[in-house]
């Protein structure tokens, strides 16, 4: 439980430092010219790349590759069935 944990950390970690979130984070940081509009959509986009990337490194932590393929399997499958829903094929 505490290696998973200090994975867990290790990962955030490297997720703050990533390159491209770290680029967006100096471009906040250099943007003090800007609308509030501008300024709320890269501080979106900087959260949400954030999220997903340290997301993606939890994941790796926390799920066998097996149980990361099982998991993007039923992801398809119920993009497929929604899709299906979508177009009128509800069988």
């Amino acid at each position: 439980m505490i290696a998973t944990a200090i994975a867990l950390q290790d990962t955030t970690r490297e997720a703050v430092n990533d390159p491209m979130v770290m680029e967006l984070a100096r471009d906040l940081l250099q943007s003090r010219h800007i609308s509030e509009d501008e300024y709320i959509r890269k501080i979106y986009k900087y959260s949400a790349l954030l999220a997903s990337i340290t997301t993606t490194l939890a994941i790796s932590v926390l799920l066998t590759e097996s149980e990361i393929d099982e998991m993007m399997n039923s992801i398809k499958e119920m993009e497929s069935m929604g899709k299906d829903i979508d177009n009128g094929n509800n069988n």
